[in-house]
């Protein structure tokens, strides 16, 4: 069996992370956080003082981590390090990032002597923790087949998406739809709000009707109850709209729907709430328009 590792114990990794280890894969792990560490230890994995020990006590190493920064600094990319650390090793990124980096960071494994597989995933916090995240890999036929059972361990499913940056590309396509039908969620809610109806009836109606889904009936109770505890941050999808847009700049593809729900997700990360989950978008529109659901609020016990 391989060896295996993971860096990034965060708001997806952990769970990724306890999936693999409850279907009996041995983990070495690190993370810039103690407490996570901490955590994952006591569910089996070895935790190990830097990146560095991980890749050297692993032959392929997952990374699942906040941006294109973080990762250069995990792999001590630009520096000698670099090359010691991932020669002969699998890199296996699960974050999002945009496809250009993507495509530079595989010809520097490469070069170096590593392998590389994209591998982000479709999902947030509670589909990783159920094992319900769509696995979207890409990269060379053999380091694919390596990678793919780790991923069916957290993944409902594991789609292949080519050379990369396929899996990127697949990514950000779906997060634009993701994006934009959760804005437009928020939007159907503040208007039922500002109407005064009742909300468990509109809550009813959508989530019993044609077009509810894992992810509207999920977000749909978030805004009812004015739960905001964060299954994906407004910080990341705020990011991630960005790296939408880019990537529809870059083949001269219109995005008007994604532009305005970019700027309802700047301006909510704006007021202060980047730690809240997607569906406080909400807040930008309350603000916009002076409308704010407090009743609502206390008949759920939640906060504003």
């Amino acid at each position: 069996m391989a060896r295996v590792g993971f860096i990034g114990l965060g708001i997806m990794g952990r769970p990724m992370a306890t999936n693999l280890l409850r279907a009996g894969v041995p983990l070495a792990v690190w993370n810039r956080s103690r407490q996570a560490l901490e955590a994952v230890a006591r569910e089996g994995a070895r935790a190990l003082p830097s990146p560095a020990a991980v890749f050297a006590a692993s032959d392929i190493v997952l990374l699942m981590l906040a941006n294109e920064q973080a990762v250069d600094e995990v792999l001590r990319r630009g520096t000698p390090e670099f090359a010691a650390m991932v020669a002969g090793r699998t890199v296996v990124p699960c974050g999002t990032t945009s496809a250009a980096f993507s495509v530079d960071l595989e010809r520097d494994v490469i070069a170096a002597g590593g392998r590389y597989v994209e591998a982000p995933v479709s999902g947030s916090r509670v589909p990783a923790e159920r094992r319900e995240l769509v696995g979207l890999l890409a990269g060379s036929d053999d380091a694919v087949v390596d990678v793919a059972p780790l991923l069916e361990t957290t993944c409902r499913a594991v789609v292949r998406c080519g050379a990369v940056p396929g899996g990127l590309g697949t990514k950000l396509a779906v997060n634009l739809y993701l994006c934009t039908m959760v804005a437009g969620l928020a939007e159907a809610y503040h208007l039922a709000s500002g109407l005064d109806l009742d909300l468990s009836a509109f809550q009813q109606a959508l989530d019993l009707g044609p077009m509810a889904s894992a992810v509207s009936t999920l977000k749909l109770a978030k805004l009812v109850e004015r739960d905001f505890a964060v299954q994906a941050a407004i910080r990341d999808v705020h990011r991630n709209t960005e790296l939408v847009a880019e990537a529809a700049r870059s083949v001269g593809a219109v995005s008007p729907l994604l532009d305005l729900t970019r700027e309802l997700f700047r301006e909510t990360e704006q007021s202060g709430a980047g730690a809240l989950d997607m569906a406080a978008v909400v807040t930008a529109l309350e603000s916009r328009d002076g409308i704010v659901a407090t009743r609502h609020a206390a008949a759920a016990g939640g906060s504003v």
